[in-house]
């Protein structure tokens, strides 16, 4: 029992800074945004995926100003592209609206190229898999894990907010607001964790 204790102690970070009340008031709202938000503000590119969008920009600032490891947070910022991409289908829900309809969208197939969309996506997730090796940011990964502790309440909240991310996909008969309100919580959540590694002193590790 002494064993975990110690280990608990190591490995986490149990205050709750302010970007965790940040993340805690998102996750009180949900209810309140499940009981009287209309459904079209989950829709695509609709207010709740457009504040994601905003959280997102302000996670990649805090990514390329970080001060401290700077080469593998602006890394850290290439995969937010990726999260910025996923965000709006690769485009498709930018620009391939079907007429006429509220939150259609045409499929790719039917889409001029639209079968190179997929392929480009996964060879830009490859380049920067790739990257991660070459430039072995995966040692600074790794000394993150290793000698700083984890930000307990924001991991947590942002587990939790996959969890039930991943819930609303499949058994909420379409409940757009459940499945973005989530979506956001994790987005605040992952703002609050690179805040706290990329500037905060008690999670900050100098380059060796």
């Amino acid at each position: 029992m002494e064993k975990i204790k110690n280990f608990v102690k190591k490995h986490f970070d149990f205050q709750v800074y302010q970007v965790t009340w940040v993340a805690f008031a998102i996750l009180c709202a949900i209810p309140l945004l499940l009981q009287y938000m209309p459904q079209k503000y989950g829709f695509e590119n609709g207010l709740l995926e457009s504040i994601q969008m905003v959280v997102l920009f302000v996670i990649l600032g805090l990514c390329l100003t970080a001060k401290v490891n700077k080469k593998f947070f602006r890394f850290c910022g290439l995969i937010l592209t990726i999260l910025m991409i996923r965000e709006v289908n690769c485009g498709r829900t930018l620009f391939f609206k079907v007429p006429g309809t509220e939150n259609s969208f045409y499929p790719w197939r039917e889409i001029k190229y639209g079968y190179l969309v997929h392929p480009i996506y996964g060879a830009y997730i490859g380049i920067i898999a790739l990257f991660f090796l070459i430039k072995k940011h995966f040692i600074t990964l790794w000394k993150l894990v290793k000698d700083v502790r984890f930000p307990f309440w924001n991991v947590l909240l942002a587990c939790f907010a996959m969890f039930m991310g991943a819930i609303a996909e499949k058994a909420t008969n379409n409940n757009f607001i459940f499945e973005e309100g989530f979506e956001l919580l994790f987005y605040v959540c992952l703002a609050g964790i690179v805040y706290l590694y990329s500037r905060h002193d008690n999670f900050m590790v100098e380059e060796e």
